[in-house]
């Protein structure tokens, strides 16, 4: 059975959610729907927004996934996309082939942000964003040392 887009975010909340729990992170989830971020993880008594993203395949590389960075909703008259802030998150996160990963915010332009997990065929390295850099463990080391 084909999950629905919204059953699927909610399983990739679920399971970024857990990645987090398993590692002694205590996470806390804003009543009703009007917060940007869907959860807050406290990393040693720093409080941190995040926002959960689900992930897709990029099909032209199949060494890639890449996830929005802006949220689009409908009107009566247009869409209306709405890229997320420093002010309003932390880190996006997602998770992909068991692997949860969390990105600052500030390190996404554009609507959408992409996670390599090969080279590119051209062999450019110089603004590639590789996934093993972002994997959650990496990324919270990096929150657990600002603090000290």
């Amino acid at each position: 059975m084909e999950l629905s887009t919204k059953a699927k975010g909610n399983l990739t909340e679920l399971q970024c959610i857990t990645a987090f729990y398993q590692l002694g992170y205590q996470v806390s989830i804003p009543y009703g729907e009007n917060s940007r971020y869907d959860f807050i993880a406290d990393v040693n008594g720093k409080l941190i927004r995040v926002q959960v993203k689900t992930s897709s395949i990029k099909q032209e590389t199949k060494g890639a996934i890449s996830f929005a960075t802006a949220s689009t909703r409908i009107n009566s008259t247009k869409n209306i996309t709405h890229r997320y802030t420093k002010d309003e998150i932390d880190y996006f996160t997602t998770f992909w082939d068991n692997k949860c990963y969390l990105i600052p915010v500030e390190e996404t332009a554009g609507r959408e942000k992409t996670l390599r997990f090969i080279p590119p065929a051209n062999g450019q390295i110089k603004g590639i964003t590789f996934a093993k850099d972002y994997e959650l463990e990496v990324q919270l080391a990096k929150i657990n040392m600002e603090e000290k």
